[in-house]
């Protein structure tokens, strides 16, 4: 192999950070906010730190993979907890290039290590399918008290037969509440990039749509 995969290290963080903006930047939204997101998981208590790894390819760090801890509750409050990974995210210049299936991967086998069965993730779904994931509804996971089941909602087992069928709420981290202006604040501490406006960042938001 011509690459390394490791666990995130302190003297990574900023390298990370910018990373995770570049790759993320003007994808879902005008500009990015998951570099942020990036920086302030870290110290949140759900945040697991045996599941933060980077791929470093040519002296550098390509790509990132980040989990929370999340969980479900069923209708007679019961929790499950599970795991959620986000952001995952490769450097423009090897995107394409397997590098994020090799983090799933690499990560899924970890996470099954630390005794997890289920990850729940918003995502495209073209880019997750190939890795097992499947629609929130097949697995009767809605989003918590709303029964509502995003297209961007989507589950893999990471054991077979983890999910029973019956009907979750699924309650994700806090490590998913940002700060917009705290956000935006951060993101001065970088280089200026330009936000626009793009017809993907409309595909996602019907995606995760709630209403």
């Amino acid at each position: 192999m011509d690459y390394i995969i490791r666990n995130e290290e302190e003297k990574d963080f900023r390298k990370t950070e910018e990373l995770t903006r570049k790759a993320f930047w003007n994808v879902n939204v005008p500009g990015a906010n998951e570099h942020y997101m990036v920086h302030t998981m870290r110290s949140n208590p759900d945040f697991i730190k045996e599941l933060d790894f980077v791929i470093e390819k040519d002296e550098k760090l390509i790509a990132n993979i980040m989990y929370s801890k999340a969980k479900l509750i069923d209708d007679n409050g019961n929790e499950k907890q599970i795991c959620s990974f986000g952001p995952l995210c490769v450097s423009p210049e090897y995107q394409r290039k397997g590098y994020g299936k090799i983090l799933i991967e690499h990560s899924f086998h970890k996470a099954i290590e630390l005794g997890y069965d289920t990850v729940v993730i918003f995502g495209h779904p073209s880019n997750y399918t190939a890795r097992g994931f499947v629609s929130c509804k097949k697995f009767n996971i809605c989003l918590s008290k709303e029964n509502i089941f995003p297209t961007a909602m989507l589950v893999k087992e990471l054991k077979k037969g983890a999910l029973d069928g019956r009907m979750y709420h699924y309650v994700e981290s806090s490590t998913c509440n940002i700060d917009d202006a705290k956000a935006e604040e951060f993101d001065k501490t970088f280089q200026p990039m330009k936000k626009e406006i793009l017809p993907e960042q409309e595909q996602f938001w019907i995606y995760s749509t709630l209403e």
